[in-house]
C-alpha cells in the first residue's frame, strides 16, 4: 500500500510538472485569437505557420544554429580536456597529485562572473570578442573544474587490477585509457555532458557581454529580441519556446539511463 501511494505521489508530481509544457506545446499550434478566447483549449486545426514565422521572420534559425554550434562544441571540448586531465589524476600516483586536484576543484569555488572584466580584455586582445570561437573557449574552460571533479572520482572507483591486466596484454597507457577505461566511465561522461549542456544552452550572461553582432547571438539573448518583437503574437511566442525546449528534452530522454547509472554509481560498494 505504501508503494502504491509513493507511485501515485510521483505520478501526480510528474503530471503537475508537465502541465505547463503541455499547454505551451498545444498553444504553439493555435492562432493568437484562439489563445485569448480559450487559453487552455485544444488546437482546432493545423497552425504550423507559427513555427515557420518564428523560424524565418524572428531569426530563430540563426539563434538555434549559433546555440548548437557553441554549446555542442564547448561541451565536447570541455569533456575531452577533462577526461585527459581526470585520467592521470584518478589512476596514477605521482607527487603533487593532490595539489593538481585541489587546483581544479578550486575553479568550482570562484564565481566566474567576477572575472568577466579581465576575461573581456583578454578576449579583446586576442580578437575573440564577438566571436563564436571565443564563446566556445569561455564555456569549455568554465566546465573543466566540475568535469574533472566528477570524472576523477569515477576513475578512482575502477579496480587497479584492470590496469595490470591491460599491461600484461601489452596495452600502453593510451590504449588502456581508450579501450578499457573510457567505456567504463560512460555514465560519468553522460552525466557531465548533460549537467554542462543545460546551463550553457540557457546561459544569458556571456553572450550578452561578449556578442555584439545580432547574427551571432545565441538563443537566450535572441529570445529577448524575439519577445520584444512578437510580444502580442502569442502563438509565435509559444512556437519559439517549444523550439528552445526541444533539444533539452531530447537530450534528457536519450541520456536518462546513463545519467541514473552515473548518479547511483558506487552506492552499493
Amino acid at each position: 500500500m505504501r508503494t502504491l501511494w509513493i507511485k501515485l505521489l510521483l505520478w501526480g508530481y510528474a503530471v503537475f510538472s508537465m502541465a505547463p509544457l503541455v499547454v505551451m506545446v498545444l498553444s504553439s499550434f493555435r492562432p493568437t485569437s484562439e489563445i485569448f478566447d480559450d487559453p487552455i483549449g485544444l488546437p482546432t486545426g493545423s497552425a504550423f505557420d507559427n513555427y515557420a514565422k518564428a523560424w524565418t521572420e524572428a531569426s530563430f534559425s540563426t539563434y538555434v544554429v549559433n546555440s548548437v554550434i557553441v554549446v555542442v562544441s564547448a561541451v565536447l571540448l570541455g569533456a575531452v580536456v577533462s577526461l585527459l586531465a581526470a585520467y592521470p589524476l584518478g589512476r596514477r600516483r605521482f607527487g603533487g597529485r593532490g595539489l593538481f586536484t585541489a587546483y581544479f576543484i578550486s575553479g568550482m569555488t570562484l564565481p566566474a562572473h567576477l572575472g568577466v572584466l579581465p576575461l573581456f580584455y583578454l578576449l579583446e586582445s586576442m580578437g575573440l570578442v564577438d566571436s563564436l570561437l571565443g564563446l566556445i573557449l569561455v564555456y569549455a574552460a568554465g566546465s573543466i573544474p566540475f568535469n574533472v571533479f566528477v570524472l576523477t572520482a569515477f576513475f578512482r572507483q575502477l579496480p587497479y587490477e584492470l590496469d595490470e591486466a591491460a599491461s600484461l596484454d601489452g596495452a600502453g597507457p593510451l590504449a588502456t585509457f581508450w579501450h578499457v577505461m573510457l567505456p567504463l566511465v560512460r555514465p560519468a561522461i553522460a552525466t557531465v555532458i548533460v549537467f554542462q549542456f543545460v546551463p550553457l544552452w540557457n546561459d544569458f550572461f556571456y553572450p550578452l557581454v561578449l556578442m555584439r553582432d545580432e547574427s551571432k547571438l545565441t538563443l537566450p539573448v535572441g529570445l529577448t529580441h524575439f519577445f520584444g518583437e512578437f510580444q502580442n503574437d502569442w502563438g509565435t511566442l509559444f512556437a519559439g519556446l517549444v523550439m528552445t525546449t526541444i533539444p533539452l528534452v531530447v537530450l534528457f530522454v536519450l541520456a536518462t539511463r546513463q545519467i541514473v547509472a552515473g548518479l547511483t554509481a558506487g552506492m552499493n560498494r
